[in-house]
């Protein structure tokens, strides 16, 4: 019989089950806890003592988690959820918050306002750190099992229990290389050139491409990327063409030339949505709230808005 039972369980266990969950190893849980890999494993141990279970296996090189584990996972989360919520209860003190929080967020997001936010949360909160993971074709899942607590996307997932807010509003324009080739200045131009574009898992398209498709145009598109940061590449040296956000020349497209889309295109809507069950977290909402001044500090500097 273990030495151990359920009342041996504390918020570090369960911060340590869902960090070698989410890692997959134990060596990347041990940086990212800030303690040593023979900790992990020590704790890993007890852990396994007191809910009788392996949690997880070799493969390969890697481990893996149980059936147990992941279920056990989920549950951690609503658990800790439950622990800060209670350790906040009084008052919120960000200098004394010691939390992880796990954004989604695609390229565009990522490299415009992730960089910013952090800052701004280690600056009152040195405790915090960021976890950041692909937002792809985001799913209400991703915020219902806790993969992450908020999603940055133009396309929120839907639900009655996902909340979600408005934070600015882009627009396309064509990227090009000036020394392969000449702008398209018009429609004709734009459609009998070649394109190179992004297909996000699984096989999701552009909304242009939707746009497009139900006005019966097509265009010719000659390779496509997972994600917006691929473009630059394919687009620098060749004669193709690139319908990106106009934000993206901050970033990824620097140094790209652009013009706009010589037809109709929607406009790109960016939103944060997460889960109901946050929407009155003292510590979510002040995650909410720096997200919106990123963007505001973030729009305010940057010289090409719709």
């Amino acid at each position: 019989m273990s030495e151990f039972d359920h009342l041996d369980l504390d918020g570090h266990l369960l911060r340590l089950l869902l960090a070698v969950h989410e890692e997959g190893s134990i060596t990347r849980a041990a940086q990212r806890l800030g303690v040593t890999q023979s900790a992990v494993s020590h704790l890993l141990d007890k852990l396994r003592a007191i809910v009788g279970d392996p949690l997880f296996v070799k493969s390969g090189r890697g481990i893996v988690a149980t059936a147990q584990a992941e279920l056990l996972a989920g549950r951690a989360r609503v658990l800790l959820d439950e622990l800060r919520a209670f350790s906040t209860a009084a008052g919120f003190e960000p200098a004394r918050l010691t939390a992880c929080f796990t954004v989604a967020a695609n390229d565009l997001q990522r490299d415009l306002l992730v960089p910013a936010l952090l800052r701004r949360l280690r600056a009152e909160a040195p405790g915090v750190t960021l976890r950041v993971i692909a937002s792809g074709a985001p799913v209400p899942a991703m915020l219902r099992e806790q993969a992450c607590q908020l999603i940055i996307t133009p396309r929120p997932p839907e639900g009655s229990d996902i909340m979600q807010k408005r934070l600015f509003e882009d627009h396309y324009r064509v990227y090009f290389d000036a020394e392969c080739r000449a702008a398209p200045t018009t429609e004709a131009d734009y459609l009998a050139a070649e394109h190179v574009s992004v297909l996000y898992e699984p096989l999701r398209r552009l909304d242009i491409d939707d746009l497009f498709a139900q006005r019966h145009v097509e265009r010719r598109i000659v390779a496509s990327v997972p994600g917006m940061a691929g473009l630059g590449a394919l687009v620098r040296g060749g004669p193709w063409l690139a319908t990106a956000p106009s934000l993206l020349i901050e970033g990824a497209l620097r140094g790209l030339a652009s013009v706009p889309v010589p037809l109709h295109t929607p406009a790109m809507p960016m939103y944060m949505a997460w889960h109901q069950r946050h929407q009155v977290d003292p510590i979510h909402r002040w995650l909410r709230i720096h997200l919106e001044a990123v963007v505001a500090a973030t729009l305010a500097g940057t010289r090409h808005l719709s």
